[in-house]
């Protein structure tokens, strides 16, 4: 997306202009869903009012790590521990954010990630939030677990779609689901890799996490292992609706089903990386599953040049975790990645605001992003590099 200095200019809040249809969102919508006087202006002031406008036990589900919630801590502040590298005297009258995965080019490269349970948000769930992803540009990675069907959001869907799968115990509902997904018009297929089992979650345990009655997993329909609940029994580790036995020989299965580029999410070691382009996969996506699962594995910022420099080139790597503020998608890309996905911040737009909130939020990010392009000396993406970040010199402090 080329952007002018005028586009610049204009405030990083909510853009001029009620259509959704034009990209924008309704700012009277948004204050009006907030309750507030004040429409919000930034991820937190949505982190902030979300918790009013779900369950608690929604927002534990949400808003909740594993353990000790320390790699979900990390996410974030990781990013805040690394500083800037500006250049002046740059002409940026004219920034470009475009970029090309898979042979189709995006406006800026900032995504939805998949995320489950999009109705313990808001009613309308995932359909409100590809409305949203509609009114931006931005794609949108589906979960296997949405509570809208795979179909109806494409129906629904003006922009690019990506499915997200867990591998079921049961190949042939796999095997359906992806074909399904094919069927549907989905582009890329994101096969989740960091979860045989869950997370200790405990916020999840003391509410005593539930879907609601009249919400179901809408993809999971017909499978007998599904009609229980996702998190197993006291005294297990595995879940009905995850298959610990997935390995290597898996993803070779996957990739002969489908023509959808293949992706793996949730690597974090570089020999992970290296097997994944050897097992010819198309893209991976630096992911440590929101801090949900493995607590203390490092901050996904921080496992990056890792991948990066195994995967030498040769295949996209994405990142998700941690990222909110346009600060960290620059910071993100001077680091290797090729795009960012975002997942608590959405769905904090999608609690407060709906449709409007979605749009909202990518928007605040894609025009911190692009400020922050423009303050760095930076007018493409081709332009994001390493020389974004400050390295610190002999006798310096990081303090």
């Amino acid at each position: 997306m080329k952007i002018t200095r005028r586009d610049l200019l204009r405030s990083t809040g909510l853009l001029v202009g009620t259509a959704m249809l034009s990209g924008e969102a309704d700012p009277a919508a948004v204050s009006a869903a907030a309750g507030e006087s004040a429409t919000p202006v930034d991820v937190s002031d949505y982190a902030r009012l979300a918790p009013a406008h779900m369950s608690k036990m929604a927002w534990e589900y949400i808003n909740g790590g594993a353990v000790d919630e320390l790699t979900e801590r990390w996410n974030h502040e990781a990013y805040e521990h690394i500083r800037l590298r500006p250049r002046n005297l740059v002409d940026v009258s004219r920034l470009d954010t475009r970029t090309t995965l898979f042979g189709r080019e995006l406006p800026f490269p900032i995504l939805l990630a998949p995320t489950a349970y999009h109705r313990l948000a808001h009613p309308e769930g995932e359909l409100a939030t590809v409305q949203g992803a509609n009114a931006t540009g931005a794609t949108m990675v589906l979960s296997t677990y949405s509570t809208t069907s795979l179909e109806e959001v494409a129906a629904a869907a003006k922009v690019p779609l990506w499915f997200q799968l867990y591998v079921q115990p049961d190949r042939e509902f796999t095997r359906a689901l992806v074909q399904r997904a094919e069927a549907a018009g989905y582009q890329a297929l994101a096969v989740t890799v960091d979860a045989p089992v869950l997370g200790m979650r405990y916020r999840e345990q003391r509410t005593k996490f539930t879907l609601p009655p009249g919400m179901e997993r809408a993809n999971l329909k017909g499978l007998a292992t599904a009609k229980g609940g996702q998190r197993p029994s006291e005294n297990e580790i595995y879940s009905a609706t995850l298959d610990p036995k997935v390995t290597w020989k898996d993803v070779e299965w996957l990739r002969s089903l489908t023509r959808m580029p293949v992706l793996l999410k949730g690597v974090l070691n570089g020999d992970d990386a290296g097997r994944a382009v050897e097992a010819g996969v198309a893209g991976l996506i630096v992911s440590n599953h929101g801090g949900r699962n493995l607590d203390t594995v490092p901050a996904t910022i921080e496992a990056l040049p890792e991948v990066v420099a195994k995967v030498a080139g040769r295949i996209p790597v994405l990142v998700d975790g941690g990222i909110r503020r346009g600060t960290d998608v620059l910071k993100a890309l001077a680091t290797g990645a090729s795009a960012v996905l975002i997942g608590r911040p959405y769905l904090y737009g999608l609690a407060v605001g709906g449709a409007d909130g979605v749009a909202h939020v990518v928007n605040i990010l894609r025009r911190e992003f692009e400020a922050a392009m423009a303050l760095s000396g930076r007018t493409s993406i081709a332009a994001i590099d390493r020389s974004v970040l400050w390295q610190p010199g002999p006798g310096s402090t990081s303090a």
